[in-house]
Formats: C-alpha cells, structure tokens, sequence
C-alpha cells in the first residue's frame, strides 16, 4: 500500500538563505547575504567574546549599531526594497549583505 503524495508544506522556507536572524561568529556575519521582504526586522546577535558592531557600509545607511558585547543584540526593521552592504567598524574585514525585496 503507497502513501498519497503531499503537496509541500507552505511554510517551507524559499531558498537560498531566508529568515530575520544574522549570527556574529568567528568574525563574521552568518549568513554573509541574507534575502527578506520589506517589512522584515533582522535581530543580529554578537556570538563573539569580541565586541562588534553592524554598520551600514558607505554613508547615510540605516545600519548604526553600538558596539555589540558577547550575546549583544542589534534589531533594525527594512521597509524599503535594495541591497544593504554592512560592516563592523571595528573589524572592517567582516562584510554582509541584506537584500530586501
């Protein structure tokens, strides 16, 4: 006896990387590009023992966070549609990406 097929779950999450969350580990964002709709509040959550901070890249972006100690939390809610380049100020080398749709 077969099982009937089921049609997927709508809440399956749309590929490739979706959700509001952005980790700070091991020097870096995860996910490095992160896709939500407008509308969306990302948490980002520092998992370093260094502090971070999530800054827009070039001027006049959203992004200003103060310095993120370990289990720090910054929250920002995107409601226009583009791409978000971010940084940490105090380690330039850590980028990442928000694209709003």
């Amino acid at each position: 006896m077969s099982m009937p097929m089921r049609p997927p779950s709508p809440s399956t999450p749309a590929a490739p990387v979706a959700g509001n969350a952005v980790a700070i580990k091991n020097f870096a964002f995860s996910p490095a590009t992160l896709k939500v709709k407008a509308g969306t509040t990302v948490t980002w959550t520092n998992q370093d023992t260094d502090a971070h901070t999530v800054t827009s890249a070039g001027s006049g972006g959203p992004l200003h966070s103060a310095a993120l100690a370990t289990h720090a939390t910054y929250r920002y809610t995107f409601t226009k549609p583009g791409t978000y380049h971010y940084l940490c100020t105090i380690h330039p080398f850590m980028t990442a990406t928000v694209e709003v749709t």
